[in-house]
């Protein structure tokens, strides 16, 4: 098969030509290529999305991977001391406090991610409510 439309590369779109399809179907003031463009903007758009959510999932795992091979380490470290039954509620301290700012490091990636992410979205609403307001107004 040599239909461009059908190339089978990922990310390729669309695999198939609705445009050229609907075209066969004339009803007068509806303009199928709008539409079409449309819903692949839409389709991009989540697309994007959900690519800033995955990536920024995967930050925080890596993250979170960090901070327990660091918190290991820093256990070990800590057991090796000498003094270390003289210190253990200093260490202890020291590692609560260490733990909380880990916890919020790691919210705020996963806000931050989700914000991006939807900030995709929202905006892709947003024209959509545009291009709906404007819907069958000329422009001059």
């Amino acid at each position: 098969m040599t239909d461009d439309s059908k190339s089978g590369k990922a990310g390729d779109m669309p695999l198939f030509d609705f445009t050229k399809m609907l075209s066969q179907f004339r009803i007068p003031g509806v303009d199928f290529a709008a539409i079409v463009d449309r819903e692949r903007k839409n389709i991009e758009a989540l697309t994007a999305a959900n690519k800033i959510a995955f990536e920024g999932w995967q930050a925080l795992i890596r993250r979170q991977s960090e901070i327990l091979q660091e918190a290991m380490k820093q256990a070990v470290a800590d057991a090796s001391q000498e003094d270390a039954l003289k210190k253990r509620a200093e260490l202890a301290k020291e590692r609560f406090e260490g733990a909380l700012n880990n916890m919020r490091e790691l919210a705020e990636m996963a806000t931050k991610s989700q914000k991006d992410a939807f900030d995709v979205v929202r905006k892709r609403v947003e024209e959509n409510m545009e291009n709906f307001r404007n819907f069958g107004k000329k422009s001059d």
